[in-house]
This record gives C-alpha cells, sequence and structure tokens, in this order.
C-alpha cells in the first residue's frame, strides 16, 4: 500500500554483488532525492515523464559513534549557518525540558506559553501561509541556482516535493516546543535520507536557500532575531537528523533489495506481492515501507506490510493501482517473479501493544486492511487471547479481496471477530458502522485507510467512548493505504 515518503547505487556497488538482479527486467537507475522532505505526501499524480537518472551518490559518511549533546544551539555568528557533522559539534540537541510540552497543534493555546523562538518561527509560517508556493518555488530556485551539483538529488518532476518541503516546515513550527515529539519526527526523517544519498554537507545549502526564501517573502515580520530563531532552529533540527543518520547507518543498511517470487492478481486493480529481500529485514507489524521500482528510479511510495513477520523473512504488500499511479501500476500491471525491488527502512508507529491486554478495535478500508492483518496473526502468534474487533470496509462485495483469508483466521482462534462492511449494501461508510456494536469504551483502536476514512474514524472513535490516546494510526500525511 503507498501513503510519510535513498542511496540507490548499482548492484556492483559497496560489495553488493549478493543483491538480487532483475530477470530480464529493466535495470535500476541511481536513485537519489532531497535532503529534506515531510514524511509521506508522496502520492502519485499525473505529472508528465518519468525522472531521469541521476549521476550515483556517495555512501554517507564512514560511520562515527554520534555524541551526546546537550543545550541549546547558538546562532553562528554573522547570522551564516554553520555546518553541522561529527568533527565539530556546533549544534547541540535542545536540552530536556528546555521547550515547554505544548499541544501539538496550532492555535491560541501553542502560543501561550511557548518560546520566543516558537513564537517567532510560528509567526513567519503564518505570514508565509497564503502564499507557500510561491516561497517554496523560489527556495528551489535558489538552491539550484547556487549548487547546481544538487539538482540531482531531486526528481524531475517537483510539483510534490514543493508540497513536501512546505508540510516538513510546519510540522517543524507545529511541534517546535515539544522536544520529544520534534526530536523523534526529526529522527525518522534523518533515517529515511541514507536512502536518498543525503550527506551531511547538504545540510549548509538547504538551511541557507531556505532562510533565504523566507526573509524574501516574509518581509513584513522579517528582522535579525527571527533570522537568528531559524538558524537556531534549523542549525538544531539538521544535526538531530545527521546523528540519527549515523546511529542508524551501524545496524541497518541504508535499503535492500527485494525479489518478487509471488504475483497475485486478486482484482483487477489489486495484487498481494511476495518478495524475498536480499538480507534479513526487520520490521515490526503494522509498519510500512519505502518502494523503489526499476520502471521509475528515484520515484519512491510506501507501502504497509500485509503479514506477521515470517520464519522464513518473505514480506507480503498489497498493491492497488491508482489512476496515473507511476509505482503503483507497475507493481500491479508490470511486475511479474523475478522482478527486483528496492526497499527503504520500516517505518509507523500504528503497531500493536503486547503489554496491554485490553481489546483492540480495526478499522481497515480498502487495502488499508493489509496493516490490520498483519497486526491480527501477530496478536494469534504470541498466544493472546485479547478480543479483537475488525471491521473491513469496501466499497463493492467485490473490493473484499482478502477477505477469506481473515475469515480463516476467525474460525482458529474465537478471539477474533470480522464483519464486513459494504458501503453499496450496507449504504453507510466504515467509521458509522461501530456506532451499531460495542460498547468500545475499554478497546483500543487502530485505522488504516484513505485520509478520509482516517478522520471520520477518528471522529467516530471518539464519539462512542475511546479517548484520543487510545486511537492508533498513522499521520494522514502519512498514510500509506491510499495505493498510488
Amino acid at each position: 500500500m503507498d501513503a510519510p515518503t535513498t542511496t540507490s547505487a548499482g548492484n556492483d556497488e559497496a560489495g553488493g554483488g549478493h543483491w538480487f538482479a532483475p530477470h530480464g527486467r529493466p535495470a535500476f537507475a541511481p536513485s537519489t532525492e532531497p535532503p529534506v522532505v515531510a514524511p509521506g505526501s508522496d502520492r502519485e499524480t499525473p505529472q508528465g515523464r518519468p525522472p531521469e537518472p541521476a549521476a550515483p551518490q556517495e555512501r554517507i559518511w564512514p560511520p562515527a559513534e554520534p555524541a551526546r549533546l546537550q543545550g541549546a544551539a547558538e546562532a553562528p555568528p554573522g547570522g551564516q549557518y554553520a555546518a553541522p557533522g561529527h568533527a565539530t559539534r556546533t549544534t547541540p540537541y535542545p536540552a530536556p525540558g528546555a521547550f515547554e510540552d505544548v499541544p501539538p497543534r496550532r492555535g491560541a493555546q501553542q502560543t501561550q506559553n511557548a518560546s520566543p523562538d516558537a513564537i517567532r518561527i510560528r509567526g513567519t509560517m503564518a505570514e508565509i501561509g497564503p502564499i507557500a508556493d510561491k516561497v517554496t518555488s523560489y527556495f528551489y530556485a535558489l538552491l539550484f541556482v547556487r549548487h547546481p551539483e544538487l539538482r540531482s538529488l531531486f526528481p524531475a518532476a517537483m510539483d510534490t516535493q514543493r508540497d513536501r518541503l512546505l508540510k516538513a516546515l510546519l510540522t517543524a513550527a507545529e511541534h517546535i516546543d515539544n522536544t520529544p515529539v520534534l526530536v523523534e519526527y526529526l529522527q525518522n526523517l534523518g533515517r529515511g535520507h541514507r536512502k536518498y544519498g543525503t550527506r551531511p554537507e547538504h545540510y549548509p545549502a538547504v538551511g541557507e536557500c531556505l532562510i533565504g526564501a523566507l526573509s524574501r517573502y516574509a518581509s513584513g515580520i522579517w528582522d535579525p532575531e527571527t533570522e537568528a530563531a531559524w538558524v537556531r532552529a534549523y542549525t538544531t533540527m539538521s544535526q538531530v537528523m545527521i546523528d540519527a543518520a549515523a546511529t542508524d547507518e551501524l545496524r541497518a543498511p541504508a535499503w535492500w533489495h527485494a525479489e518478487i517470487v509471488a504475483h497475485d492478481l486478486r482484482t483487477a486493480d489489486v495484487a498481494v506481492l511476495t518478495l524475498r529481500p536480499d538480507q534479513p529485514y526487520p520490521f515490526l507489524a503494522g509498519q510500512y515501507t519505502s518502494v523503489e521500482t526499476a520502471w521509475w528510479p528515484r520515484v519512491w511510495r510506501h507501502y504497509s506490510f500485509a503479514s506477521a513477520p515470517r520464519s522464513d523473512g518473505l514480506l507480503t504488500f498489497h498493491v492497488k493501482a491508482v489512476p496515473a499511479g507511476w509505482v503503483s501500476n507497475s507493481l500491479v500491471h508490470r511486475a511479474r517473479p523475478g522482478d527486483v525491488i528496492r526497499l527503504g527502512p520500516p517505518g509507523g508507529s500504528m503497531v500493536v501493544d503486547h503489554t496491554m491486554d485490553n481489546g483492540l478495535l480495526c478499522l481497515g478500508g480498502g487495502t488499508g486492511i493489509a496493516p490490520v492483518k498483519a497486526m491480527v496473526e501477530d496478536i494469534a502468534e504470541r498466544g493472546s487471547r485479547r478480543p479483537v474487533e475488525v471491521f473491513y470496509g469496501a466499497r463493492t462485495e467485490h473490493d473484499l479481496y482478502d477477505i477469506d483469508t481473515l475469515l480463516r483466521l476467525q474460525q482458529s482462534h474465537p478471539w477474533l471477530t470480522v464483519r464486513a462492511v459494504i458501503d453499496q449494501q450496507a449504504h453507510l461508510q466504515l467509521p458509522d458502522a461501530i456506532r451499531g456494536y460495542g460498547p468500545w469504551i475499554d478497546y483500543d483502536a487502530c485505522l488504516s485507510g484513505p485520509p478520509g476514512m482516517i478522520r471520520n474514524g477518528i471522529t467516530a472513535l471518539r464519539d462512542v467512548g475511546i479517548p484520543a490516546h487510545r486511537i492508533r494510526h498513522d499521520s494522514v500525511e502519512e498514510l500509506v493505504v491510499v495505493g498510488d
């Protein structure tokens, strides 16, 4: 499934001779992407020609044990952005408690008790909001004129990329005073950027051009204090990302190659793919990964794992081909056993908390049933008997492509209940179906499906008494289930 958001070297690079090679299929072109991105937001759109292959990029710097940093970052002399890196540490993390723990949303509550830097940064974002397209276009123009060597890190079609930068900035501004949330978000970005070929020296260029674009279009409120706030924030954030990448390099590759060993076309536009990675791939049931195909180099899409970790190491994905979906159409209609794709690291927090024994209510819409099925398998394999209620939503009966698998699980496990919700027959949407059952007040919940279903589902779950902190789903911007 596609949602979140690669150093892609040749098969013979970095001692990769053991990687699977495509069997008569297109060869991989080197693949890189930008140093600043938001998770997800990479759903396919009809953007014309595919990106052109880029020149191979170097691997990330030699592994080094990242230093533990404390305190608050200082603005470099003269307002210039100081390059982060492991050799000289000028950009420490914020100390725990340095920022107020504020609600993770914009509004009056968030500005109350906010740090001065947070107020200035959020003020900048509010100022540029109505002209965000101009700001991001100008940022990339600056970046590519001043640093043309970085152009190959970005996709040829930049429409979606402009949105990704803005979402990254909005997310950072939203959580600037919530250190645990912000650091976790940035660490995930830093680890994910390894597969794009991002190096520490790329961050100063991005920071320089970002501040140049902001100062131009937020001129009404821009002053030395605002610039210093942005320099401090960006310097610190980039260091968090660099350190996370360095730590991750000590324990995991930047990407995995995986051979398609089975391709099961369940409907005209839904395929179940089984893959064999070239080396062990650790993940948790309910997580997702990013996928790149040989047909669309440098175009990555997110798909959830459709099974719990298996003893044979095989991985399963459900893919729905969507209109103008580059990757999804390739995987559904062109891929065959023997083809090889690339996988990024696993991501996502919608996983089972095995320390709890209360009930679990799962809503899966369309191919969003894949991570739900994975979590059910995970619970079953651990021998748990906690009650699990699965609502499987589809537009038509034909779209319940994996209902037989779930019904077999239900027959084997009396603690599991599976209910199909067919829109055209029930004349109601999946989130509304749960209102007729329950009570759910003692249940945890998880949702997986299209963005609209997630939003409506959260409202419905809270209406039936499930508190927000017990509702799990991946960020709407990270959605991996809409399948493009």
